[in-house]
């Protein structure tokens, strides 16, 4: 199991402190998929935690781009269980900030607010809001993937 030091000297190189990314990583979160590593010739040296991270990138990929039909479409009721799907995927390795705004593409979605407690009516409403927020945890996913990129000393 690596330690936290293991996982500070692994990405010393990259000069990457997780802690100054806390605003987009929950650390806490991202060390518990970091103590699943472990030195394993099978998986040609490659930490576990690696493996996990890119699949996720790969997984937010292919839902950004589900996500982008669906609100040419106008459908909400996919857009709501695409920002579930990635909400649950991205909170699982702890980027809070995607995390949170597809919750709130999952609520939009859904015919609520943002916080998920009051009815919208207007369908346009919602996809209008599901637009900007989908700009916006875009550009949140592209910064925190270049980050663990650096972190696991890859380029972006």
């Amino acid at each position: 199991m690596a330690s936290r030091q293991e996982a500070e000297d692994r990405s010393e190189a990259g000069s990457i402190n997780l802690d100054d990314y806390a605003d987009s990583i929950d650390t806490a979160t991202f060390e518990q998929i970091l103590e699943m590593d472990e030195d394993d010739p099978g998986n040609n040296g490659e930490p576990f935690s690696k493996g996990i991270v890119y699949g996720f990138f790969e997984q937010a990929d292919t839902t950004f781009t589900k996500m982008d039909a669906a609100a040419a479409e106008g459908n909400l009721d996919e857009l709501s269980a695409l920002g579930h799907f990635l909400k649950g995927s991205s909170a699982t390795i702890g980027l809070t900030k995607i995390k949170d705004s597809c919750e709130k593409v999952q609520h939009y979605g859904a015919r609520k607010d943002a916080s998920g407690n009051n009815q919208i009516q207007d369908d346009q409403v919602c996809l209008n809001e599901i637009k900007k927020i989908l700009k916006d945890v875009k550009r949140e996913y592209a910064e925190v993937e270049k980050i663990l990129r650096r972190y696991y000393h890859d380029s972006v």
